[in-house]
C-alpha cells in the first residue's frame, strides 16, 4: 500500500493570474505553510488554513496546500489531477477482487494467536507486539494462494499504512472503556468505528497530486502542472462536511474518510478485516484490558501519523 507522499519540487509559486483568489501578490513566506507541532497545534493549523487560506503555496514542500474536504476529495478523484492513487481508486483496476478466503483465514488466525500470546503478560505494547505483526501476516500467504488479484498491485505488500491505521483505531477504541465494551456487544458496529477512526486520525495526513489541466477550487484556480498537497488530516476535520468534527463518534450520522477510495481493491477490505479481527481477538483474550498506569496514547508524524506505542495491562 502506497501513499504517494513524496513532494514534487517547484521553484516558486505561479505569479499574476495563476495565483489563487485571495493570495494577491504577497510573498509565499508570509503565508501559512504545512502545520506542525502537537495535536492541538496541528489541527489548529489545519483550521486556520481551511478558514483563511484554503489554497496557498508552501515553498518548503514545493506544492499548493488543499485543506477543505471538498477540494481534497476533488483532487483525489477528479481526472484533472494525475500521479498516484489510494488503494480503492481507479488505479487499482488491475487487481479489483474480494479478499481471498485463504487470506481472510490467515488474518483471523494471526490475530487470535497474537492476542493469546500477549494475554499472559503484565504489560504489553500493542504497537510493537500486535499492530506490526498482524498486517505482516498477509504477506506470507500472498504469494501462495492469493492469486492474480493481489499480485497485480503493490497495495497489499506495503503494510506501513495499515499498521498505522490499526494503531490509531485501537487507540481510539481503548481510550474510552465503554467503546470496547460496546463493540464487543455489537460487533456489527466495528466497521463504523473503523471508518470513523480513518476520518478522525488518518494514517496518512498528506498526499501529493499534480494537476493535468487548469482546475478551479473553492480557494481559487490552479494552473496545469501544479503540484498539490492534499491535507487528508485537515479534510477529515472540516466542519463543512462533518458535524462536531473533532469528536470521535463511531455512531456518526455523517460518516466518511479519505484514506482509502471506494473501489474494490483488496487492500481496502484487508485493512478493515485486520481491524475487525484484531479487535475481536484482543477483546476475547483480554476482556479487562486497559491502559497501563499513567499511559496516554500520543500520535506523532507530519506526513504519516499514528501512536508510537500503546501500553496496556491485559488483565486490568
Amino acid at each position: 500500500m502506497h501513499a504517494d507522499t513524496r513532494p514534487t519540487p517547484e521553484p516558486a509559486p505561479p505569479s499574476g493570474s495563476a495565483l489563487p483568489v485571495g493570495t494577491g501578490h504577497r510573498p509565499a513566506a508570509l503565508l501559512p505553510g504545512l502545520p506542525t507541532g502537537n495535536e492541538h497545534e496541528l489541527y489548529e493549523g489545519y483550521r486556520r488554513l481551511r478558514e483563511e487560506h484554503p489554497l496557498t503555496y508552501d515553498a518548503s514542500v514545493g506544492a499548493w496546500l488543499l485543506s477543505r474536504y471538498r477540494d481534497v476529495a476533488t483532487a483525489l478523484t477528479d481526472l484533472r489531477f494525475t500521479h498516484g492513487h489510494r488503494p480503492g481508486d481507479a488505479g487499482c483496476a488491475g487487481h479489483l477482487a474480494p479478499v481471498p478466503q485463504a487470506l481472510r483465514e490467515t488474518v483471523r488466525r494471526t490475530a487470535y494467536v497474537l492476542a493469546r500470546r500477549l494475554a499472559g503478560r503484565e504489560q504489553v505494547d500493542l504497537v510493537e507486539e500486535f499492530c506490526r505483526w498482524l498486517p505482516a501476516g498477509a504477506i506470507g500467504v500472498r504469494g501462495r494462494t492469493a492469486g492474480r488479484a493481489l499480485l497485480a498491485g503493490r497495495c497489499v505488500s506495503q503494510v506501513s499504512v495499515r499498521e498505522k491505521a490499526l494503531a490509531s483505531f485501537l487507540a481510539n477504541v481503548l481510550d474510552h472503556p465503554d467503546r470496547l465494551a460496546g463493540l464487543r456487544a455489537e460487533p456489527r458496529l466495528i466497521a463504523r468505528a473503523w471508518t470513523e477512526s480513518l476520518r478522525h486520525d488518518p494514517p496518512v495526513l498528506v498526499v501529493i497530486r499534480r494537476t493535468a489541466a487548469e482546475v478551479t477550487l473553492s480557494g481559487g484556480t490552479l494552473p496545469a502542472g501544479a503540484a498539490v498537497a492534499c491535507l487528508i488530516g485537515s479534510a477529515g476535520r472540516d466542519p463543512e462536511r462533518f458535524r462536531d468534527p473533532d469528536r470521535f463518534d463511531m455512531l456518526r450520522g455523517d460518516p466518511g474518510q479519505l484514506t482509502f477510495g471506494l473501489g474494490g481493491c483488496p487492500a481496502v477490505g484487508l485493512a478493515a478485516m485486520e481491524a475487525e479481527y484484531g479487535l475481536r481477538a484482543l477483546g476475547e483474550a483480554m476482556p479487562r484490558m486497559r491502559w497501563a498506569d499513567g499511559f496516554r496514547p500520543v500520535a506523532s508524524g507530519l506526513i504519516t501519523r499514528s501512536p508510537k506505542s500503546l501500553l496496556v495491562r491485559p488483565h486490568g
